[in-house]
C-alpha cells in the first residue's frame, strides 16, 4: 500500500491536509519547482513548501514573511527583481474573488475595498508556475466574473479548503481533480468547471507527511508563523 493510501497516524487538521496537497503539487512540477517563493501572510503554502524540502533538501525557498535571516532586505522589491529575471519557479496568489477564467481580484468586492493588487499582475505573468490558493470555498469568493481584474494568467492549479482544481490552458477552464471530503462543491462554486465522475477524494496525509509536519516543519513554522503554529499544532517553539 502506498504512503498516500495508508491510514494516517492520527486525526489531522485541515491545514495539514492542504499543506500536503501543496507539497505534492510542487513535487509534481519536478525541475520546474527548484525555487519556490512565498509571500507575506501565507502560512499554509509555507508549510507545504517546507514539507517538500524535508524530502528535497536542494529545494530553494524564499519567504517574504521570514522574521530572521530574510534575504529580502528591501522587501518585495528584490522578490520582483528575481521574478523578472526568471529566477522564481513557483509563487502563490490569492484574491478576494477568483473567477472561472483564473482572474483574481484584490481591489474591491461587494462594496468593500482591499489593500490592492501589490504586484500580483506582474508576478502572475513573470512566474512560470503560479498556484492560486484560497481557503474559503464559497460563491462569494469563487465568482462567475471578478468585479475588478487585479491579475490574469494561466495558473498551475487552484487549491481551496474543499477541492483541488487543475487549469486547462487550451480551454481556459478549471477541472476538478479531487475533493477533500469527496463532496460535490458545485452548489458552493460560482463558476462552471469540468469534473470527473465519481469525484475523486483528496488523499489523506500519510504517516510520513504527518510526522514531518509535526516535527521539523512545525519547528520552522514556529519561527515565522508562531500564531499559526500554536493554533494548528499547539506549539510556538
Amino acid at each position: 500500500m502506498s504512503d498516500e493510501n495508508r491510514p494516517a497516524i492520527a486525526p489531522y487538521a485541515r491545514e495539514e491536509l492542504l499543506a500536503c496537497v501543496i507539497a505534492r503539487l510542487l513535487a509534481q512540477l519536478g525541475n520546474e519547482a527548484r525555487h519556490v517563493a512565498v509571500g507575506a501572510a501565507s502560512p499554509i503554502p509555507a508549510a507545504g513548501a517546507l514539507l517538500l524540502k524535508q524530502k528535497r533538501p536542494e529545494l530553494r525557498l524564499s519567504f517574504l514573511h521570514k522574521r530572521k535571516g530574510n534575504p529580502f532586505t528591501e522587501g518585495s522589491r528584490e522578490l520582483f527583481d528575481l521574478a523578472g529575471q526568471g529566477r522564481i519557479d513557483v509563487f502563490f496568489l490569492g484574491g478576494a474573488q477568483i473567477d472561472g477564467e483564473a482572474n483574481i481580484n484584490l481591489v474591491r468586492a461587494e462594496g468593500r475595498r482591499f489593500p490592492g493588487s501589490f504586484g500580483s499582475a506582474f508576478m502572475y505573468s513573470a512566474v512560470k508556475n503560479v498556484i492560486l490558493f484560497r481557503e474559503e470555498h464559497s460563491k462569494r469568493v469563487l465568482v462567475p466574473k471578478v468585479e475588478f481584474v487585479s491579475a490574469a494568467g494561466n495558473p498551475a492549479a487552484l487549491l481551496t479548503g474543499k477541492v483541488l482544481f487543475s487549469w486547462q490552458r487550451q480551454k481556459r477552464r478549471f477541472r476538478l481533480e479531487s475533493a477533500h471530503d469527496g463532496e460535490d462543491v458545485r452548489p458552493l462554486t460560482g463558476f462552471e468547471y469540468d469534473s470527473p465522475l465519481p469525484i475523486p477524494r483528496t488523499p489523506a496525509p500519510s504517516d510520513e507527511e504527518l510526522a514531518l509536519l509535526r516535527g521539523p516543519v512545525v519547528s520552522e513554522m514556529a519561527l515565522n508563523y508562531p500564531d499559526f503554529a500554536k493554533r494548528v499544532w499547539g506549539s510556538a517553539r
